[in-house]
């Protein structure tokens, strides 16, 4: 712990990245995924469902597919960076296009900032987060100790 009011998570040498895409951004993530698949498949994949079965069809690399992303996915992915089991995320988003799901985008986006993952919505980002330091290495990140602030909170409100 850092204090009180923060905790720490160790991001380990392999990540958990979840791999995520709107409809018109697939392509770019697929083609991304195949140029990197060397230092991809060191890691552990998942993505929401369409996304998730296109790479590991056209990249052969390994990726957990969990339900579309206007069926849950995105949702079931936020909850796996709740329950720590994501500590980075590539996210392409279509800023040209309304997604029927957008609140649950919008959701995805809070959770991973709330959690302090790391996050990219672009290639450039992508490519920068991939060849990083940190992507060879552990890394900590600070959380909101909850538990306190519900504490305080529940304090609070008595």
């Amino acid at each position: 712990m850092l204090n009180e009011n923060y905790v720490t998570f160790e991001i380990g040498k392999a990540k958990h990245i979840a791999l995520v895409a709107h409809d018109g951004k697939k392509k770019e993530l697929i083609e991304w995924c195949d140029k990197n698949k060397e230092i991809l498949k060191g890691h552990f994949l998942c993505g929401t469902g369409t996304t998730a079965r296109l790479i590991a069809e056209k990249t052969g690399l390994p990726v957990k597919g969990y339900n579309s992303g206007p069926l849950g996915g995105d949702q079931q992915v936020g909850a796996k960076i709740v329950e720590g089991q994501i500590d980075f995320m590539i996210f392409l988003w279509d800023p040209l296009e309304a997604q029927p799901h957008d609140p649950d985008v919008r959701a995805l986006s809070r959770i991973a900032v709330l959690y302090d993952i790391p996050t990219a919505n672009n290639l450039a980002t992508a490519d920068f987060m991939l060849k990083s330091e940190f992507m060879n290495s552990t890394y900590e990140r600070k959380v909101e100790n909850f538990n306190k602030t519900i504490q305080d909170r529940v304090e609070k409100m008595k």
